[in-house]
C-alpha cells in the first residue's frame, strides 16, 4: 500500500549544496539520504514530496556541513498482509515465479501457482496446469495476494499466492468468460432474427351474393 508519511529528522547539508536556496539544499540532502532506502517499519521510501519546516542550522567542529532539524513528507510503499496486488511476471524458475509489484518484487512458490497439478517446461520456461491447461510465462500480467512479509534494513522478502479463486494470469478468466458467454450471444441473435421476420399479409375478405339493383 502506498502512503504519505510525515517525518521529523536532522539532515546534513554538505558544503557542495551551500550555493542553493536553503529549502532546496535541505530537500536535495533529504533525497540523497532517504530515497530508495528500505526501512523495517516504513517500507521502501520512494520520494521526498515536501519539506514543511526547517529549523536553525548548526555547525559541528571539524565538519564543514550544516545540520538542520526538519519536518518533511515522504511517499512510501509497504505491502500489507492479504493485500491484492497487480503486476507482471519477471522470472520463471522450477521452484516458482517472481512478480514485479510496483517498486518491489514478490515470489510465488510452485505450490501456490494454481489449484491444479502443474508441470514445469524447462526449455520454454513455462508452467502448465494438467487439467485446466492454463499456461504461465514470463511477462504475463498477473493478480496475486500477499501471504508473507519480511522487511529488514536494506532487504526484504515478500511471499505471494495466485492459487485462490480470481487470482493468477488475467487472461485465464477472460477465456473462461468467453466460453460461458456464447449461449447467451446465440439466444440474443435468435431473438433479434425473430424480430426481423416479416409480418404475414392480411387476407382480403370476399363478399358473396348478387349486387343490389339501382332504382
Amino acid at each position: 500500500m502506498y502512503k504519505i508519511l510525515t517525518v521529523s529528522d536532522k539532515v546534513r547539508v554538505p558544503p557542495s549544496k551551500f550555493g542553493l536556496p536553503m529549502t532546496d539544499a535541505v530537500k536535495a540532502s533529504l533525497e540523497d539520504r532517504w530515497e530508495g532506502m528500505i526501512d523495517r517499519k516504513l517500507g521502501v521510501i520512494l520520494s521526498v514530496t515536501d519539506v514543511s519546516d526547517v529549523g536553525e542550522g548548526n555547525i559541528i567542529p571539524g565538519d564543514g556541513a550544516l545540520y538542520y532539524p526538519v519536518e518533511f513528507k515522504i511517499l512510501v510503499y509497504y505491502p500489507e498482509m492479504h493485500e491484492l496486488i497487480k503486476g507482471y511476471v519477471i522470472d520463471v524458475t522450477e521452484f516458482g515465479i517472481f512478480i514485479r509489484m510496483g517498486p518491489l518484487d514478490g515470489m510465488v512458490h510452485v505450490s501456490q501457482i494454481m489449484d491444479d497439478f502443474v508441470s514445469y517446461d524447462n526449455k520454454n520456461s513455462i508452467f502448465m496446469g494438467r487439467d485446466t491447461k492454463r499456461v504461465l510465462r514470463e511477462a504475463d500480467p498477473i493478480r496475486a495476494r500477499v501471504i508473507s512479509i519480511s522487511m529488514a534494513s536494506g532487504q526484504y522478502k515478500i511471499g505471494l499466492t495466485t492459487r485462490q479463486p480470481g487470482l493468477g494470469v488475467l487472461g485465464w478468466y477472460d477465456n473462461e468468460g468467453g466460453a460461458t458467454a456464447k449461449p447467451a450471444a446465440k439466444t440474443a441473435a435468435k431473438t433479434q432474427a425473430a424480430r426481423k421476420k416479416p409480418e404475414p399479409k392480411k387476407q382480403e375478405k370476399k363478399t358473396t351474393g348478387k349486387p343490389k339493383a339501382k332504382k
